[in-house]
């Protein structure tokens, strides 16, 4: 292991963080222009769009490996990302609501429980951390329904599901889902969003999690390597991929959990516009977009699940 040195690093004004952009080749037409940009985006937050243009390593100067590249198409790119994030947000929001709706429901019914969520036995691994995740979410929350429930009831100390699922976090939600032991309720659940095996519902909920935090904070998702890989499956209930496709596509980019949330709004929304927002975004003419950088194949729209209906 590299023994560690200490940082020493001076902040940089805004007229050093543009003369060191022009001396490692990044193109500037209106400096004026440009430090305006810069104090309103960081120069730490535009790296994460200059960085796969540059040359980057231990012992490197991170020049610029193109010579076309003006400053002007960095932002264009950084606006392309925020307007793809603010489209994966809002569908996301759907496919949550949903899984939320239709876990909270199917097991309120199925247990006659209010609070089947700290049932220890409907799980079968992961309910200790579980339940501190679910306690520390709904604590966080400022609903008023939470608020009502605690200062009208005492026991349990916990609301029920249907109040306190509603505030935990999709990632807490994914875990329970996850942690729940494989029986029909799952089964159905997984069916209604159009998939035969409950692994891969459950795989899906957690990139689909890992994504919508990106997007909640402001992270790229542009040319991103996703830390959770999709599991792509060929045997569908509705049209998605053949077997080839699937074999050609990188599941840690974003084309490929882009698909997955495609798929599951045709089920839960299907007068939705989100593919028909996608193209029309990734018709954008920024310079330095690529849709390779994301995973797209170039044959993407002909594929089922990117046609509209």
């Amino acid at each position: 292991m590299t023994d560690k040195i200490d940082y020493t690093k001076k902040p940089l004004t805004i007229a050093e963080q543009i003369a060191r952009l022009k001396q490692r080749g990044l193109i500037f037409d209106d400096e004026s222009e440009a430090t305006s940009y810069l104090f309103n985006i960081s120069y730490y937050r535009l790296r994460a769009y200059t960085y796969p243009f540059q040359e980057n390593g231990e012992d490197c100067d991170h020049n610029f490996t193109r010579k076309d590249i003006h400053f002007e198409d960095i932002i264009a790119l950084y606006c392309f990302d925020r307007r793809l994030r603010s489209l994966i947000f809002n569908a996301i929001e759907k496919i949550e609501v949903a899984i939320r709706t239709k876990v909270i429901q199917i097991y309120a019914e199925s247990t006659g429980n209010s609070h089947w969520y700290d049932d220890e036995s409907l799980y079968r691994f992961g309910y200790d951390d579980l339940m501190e995740h679910i306690e520390a979410d709904v604590n966080r929350s400022n609903e008023d329904f939470i608020k009502h429930y605690n200062s009208k009831y005492n026991d349990p100390p916990m609301p029920p599901s249907w109040m306190a699922l509603e505030v935990v976090s999709f990632t807490t939600l994914s875990r329970l889902f996850q942690s729940l032991k494989l029986d029909n309720r799952k089964e159905d659940i997984t069916e209604q969003f159009g998939l035969k095996k409950v692994a891969i519902l459950e795989n899906w909920l957690h990139a689909i999690s890992n994504l919508r935090n990106c997007c909640a904070h402001h992270s790229r998702v542009w040319n991103r390597r996703f830390m959770v890989s999709v599991t792509l499956p060929y045997n569908t209930l509705y049209p998605f991929m053949d077997r080839t496709t699937i074999g050609q596509i990188r599941t840690n980019k974003l084309f490929a959990v882009l698909s997955c949330i495609a798929y599951i709004l045709d089920i839960i929304s299907p007068g939705s516009d989100f593919k028909k927002h996608i193209k029309e975004l990734l018709k954008s003419d920024c310079h330095l977009l690529e849709l390779k950088d994301m995973g797209f194949p170039k044959y993407w729209q002909s594929l089922p699940v990117w046609r509209e209906k």
